[in-house]
């Protein structure tokens, strides 16, 4: 039975399901069965099959040798398409927003996050969010955020 995958941003979930994507369409052009491809990658032909599926709970180890058997590599650069920086001078401190605060509790209060961090932890989490609570500041922020970095507003 296959180890409970991890929580993923949505955006990494997506970008995760296209990749398995890639690996599927490498293996079908080059007209190799999914079990000569997973006995070639030194895993089972249902490994491969989440492999190409994009789950996250396949080891990283097993996805880099199916793109070794299929004559693939992936290199870690920064992103091309990364969003401009928010316009927030010194970053986000995590003190300066309440609700920020709780979903950040395990950091010291005078913390400062990226823009991409601070949505990052909203987005993550939004479900812990008291949205009746999010003072105007918040909203603010959270407005600033979601138009800067290219994002959906999180709060209605």
């Amino acid at each position: 039975m296959p180890s409970a995958a991890p929580p993923l941003a949505p955006a990494a979930d997506r970008r995760l399901a296209a990749f398995g994507r890639r690996i599927h369409a490498r293996r079908k052009a080059l007209k190799v069965s999914a079990t000569t491809a997973a006995e070639a990658a030194g895993v089972s032909r249902m490994t491969l099959h989440r492999i190409e599926r994009g789950e996250p709970s396949v080891t990283m180890g097993a996805y880099m040798n199916a793109l070794a058997a299929l004559g693939l590599d992936v290199d870690v650069v920064p992103s091309t398409q990364s969003a401009p920086p928010v316009p927030i001078a010194g970053g986000v401190r995590i003190s300066d927003y309440p609700q920020l605060r709780r979903l950040a509790w395990q950091l010291a209060p005078d913390t400062e996050l990226t823009p991409a961090e601070a949505w990052a932890t909203y987005e993550r989490n939004w479900r812990h969010v008291d949205a009746s609570a999010l003072d105007a500041r918040e909203r603010q922020l959270l407005d600033e955020l979601a138009r800067a970095l290219g994002r959906k507003p999180l709060h209605v």
